[in-house]
């Protein structure tokens, strides 16, 4: 059946790339309780939206409308969520003392002339170990 859908689907929607992304939409409108336009005959949902899209029962404008709505809510509420995190971030920054971390990790006169600082960095390339 699905083969025969497709096929008559072209007919509607010449572009197949389009008729997938189209189908894929009318799939979740039908799962978020669109209602449907034909018996569903125990098919599942991309069935169905395949089967309505190639009967010509939808509106192809009005479900590339809902696609392109639906990718630019996601791309909105992605920008808000950034900007709410980068707000609440800086808060958090603002709001923290750090001088009892600095005082609590800073070496006394003493302390710092007992580290060892007899450190290789490679700079006698030329001599062999």
């Amino acid at each position: 059946m699905a083969r025969v859908t497709v096929e008559d689907c072209i007919k509607q929607v010449s572009n197949r790339f389009e008729l997938v992304v189209l189908a894929s939409q009318r799939a979740r409108d039908i799962s978020s309780g669109a209602p449907l336009t034909l018996t569903p005959d125990n098919d599942k949902n991309p069935v169905i939206s395949l089967r309505e899209i190639a009967a010509g029962n939808l509106d192809m404008d009005s479900l590339r409308d809902a696609k392109v709505s639906d990718l630019q809510k996601n791309h909105k509420v992605d920008e808000d969520t950034d900007e709410n995190l980068h707000a609440e971030a800086q808060d958090i920054m603002l709001d923290t003392d750090f001088s009892e971390n600095i005082d609590n990790n800073s070496f006394s006169i003493d302390e710092e002339s007992d580290i060892d600082l007899d450190m290789d960095f490679g700079d006698n390339i030329n001599e062999e170990d």
